[in-house]
């Protein structure tokens, strides 16, 4: 479908009307609760080796690097199909291609459950990692049921199903150390493999659930639509524009998810367990202010949401990125005996480290449903396919920058340097984005800076 000028929203043209009647706000209100749900449970899925790795590794050998690559593996899985996963959800519907995906996940997740191996761990963790492809699928879905005016407010509330980061974090451990043995129907699932049984079995209700309970008429946007014009949209910049807004947002914040807990152990030498539950400080304002983000969002405009994000995480990693130690002055000898002189000694404490890890925290949860709001704006009848690219983008952000936070700290020797990159990595959106708005309203004529500066613009 051709789009407007770069300088305006496409209206909603193309999309099926979306339900704005109260007779409408029941199934749109279960589409939306049940949708969310399933994405926690997806979202737990899809991060569950990141506390099942320790008792694998335990169990089966496993060196560090190995550790490292189980988790990638079902990282990476979790982004490769987001796109597609969002075109179907166009194509035929939300509620259907959900319901598969849960029922499909359940099979490698189960099969996790009675690994012995780590060559046959890999590869069910790959396929039990498409889990992370719900995402798209759900903003594709809630995007067709709710009408322009609410659908920053719904999408922030879907995407708070990344708080599914923490329900391992949480439940893991004690599932653990409560099912030392359980045998059933002469299968074993003692300690850690009674987790991966118990999230099966939840998938599996889950499909049922929402096979049951959500409106069999779907909303279809792209029914009578060709894959060509459904893809024609990737041409656009935009798209590539907003997929770097999500890579801060989104892809950082899967990053330092993974990553804070051994920052916490190395640079202030603090037991493991109290790292997990202070980068759980950073985790749930990063998924739970999802909704607040797209309130803000319907209310304000996403556009200035997002200033106001990157400005938040510029000042907060800026601070977070300087090296510990002190500013040394020259001064003549007749001052000082060697010369130097040592002033404004800087630190950050555990606490002032925690408090800025947890205002980045923020902005990003507010920022990541900011980044959605502009896609129904401007693509309202290609929400699935846009949605999954920048879904995509955002998820491969994830896997790709831990390693590099591990080079840059390696070749720097600071551990600080993980806030620089993400410094300039906020910093570069930030100025394209600025720069952007500036053509845009440049070329505008009086009538269309007026749209552009429209709250929903």
């Amino acid at each position: 479908m051709p789009q407007r000028a770069d300088h305006t929203p496409a209206d909603r043209s193309g999309r099926e009307p979306g339900p704005s009647d109260a007779t409408e706000r029941g199934p749109r209100t279960r589409v939306l609760v049940l949708s969310t749900t399933g994405f926690t449970l997806m979202f737990a899925v899809w991060l569950m080796f990141g506390v099942l790795g320790i008792p694998i590794r335990d169990e089966l050998g496993l060196t560090d690097v190995e550790l490292s690559w189980l988790s990638a593996t079902a990282i990476l899985n979790g982004a490769l199909w987001r796109l597609p996963a969002g075109v179907l959800a166009d194509r035929w519907g939300g509620r259907r291609v959900f319901v598969l995906m849960l029922l499909a996940t359940a099979v490698p997740t189960f099969l996790v459950s009675q690994v012995t191996t780590y060559g046959m761990l890999l590869v069910v963790a790959f396929f039990a990692g498409f889990a992370g492809n719900a995402f798209s699928v759900g903003i594709a879905w809630n995007s067709a049921w709710f009408p322009r005016e609410r659908q920053g407010f719904a999408l922030g509330v879907f995407g708070a199903g990344n708080v599914g980061a923490s329900v391992t974090k949480l439940v893991g451990p004690a599932l653990i150390a409560a099912v030392p043995s359980l045998t059933i129907l002469g299968l074993s699932f003692d300690g850690w493999r009674f987790v991966p049984l118990m999230y099966a079995v939840l998938l599996v209700l889950m499909a049922v659930a929402m096979l049951l309970l959500t409106p069999r008429h779907d909303r279809r946007p792209g029914r009578d639509r060709t894959l060509a014009s459904m893809l024609a949209p990737l041409r656009s910049v935009r798209i590539w524009r907003f997929s770097l807004y999500y890579v801060v947002v989104f892809g950082a914040y899967v990053a330092l998810a993974a990553w804070l807990p051994k920052y916490y152990v190395d640079v202030f030498d603090v037991p493991l367990h109290e790292a997990a539950l202070l980068t759980a400080l950073f985790i749930f304002p990063a998924s739970l202010l999802r909704p607040v983000g797209g309130a803000l969002s319907d209310r304000f405009g996403a556009r200035r949401v997002l200033y106001a994000t990157f400005a938040v995480m510029l000042v907060a990693t800026g601070v977070l990125m300087m090296p510990y130690g002190h500013i040394v002055l020259t001064v003549p000898e007749q001052y000082e005996p060697d010369g130097v002189r040592e002033v404004l000694p800087y630190e950050l404490g555990i606490w002032a480290f925690t408090a800025l890890v947890f205002v980045v925290g923020v902005a990003m949860g507010v920022g990541k449903a900011a980044v959605f709001k502009h896609i129904p704006e401007y693509f309202p009848a290609d929400v699935g396919a846009v949605g999954g690219l920048v879904g995509t983008l955002g998820a491969l952000g994830g896997f790709v920058l831990p390693p590099m936070f591990a080079y840059l700290q390696q070749w720097t020797g600071l551990p600080q340097s993980t806030f620089f990159l993400l410094f300039a990595l906020t910093l570069v959106s930030a100025i394209w984005m600025h720069v952007t708005v500036h053509r845009m309203l440049h070329r505008a004529t009086p009538e269309l800076s007026q749209a552009i500066e429209e709250p929903r613009a």
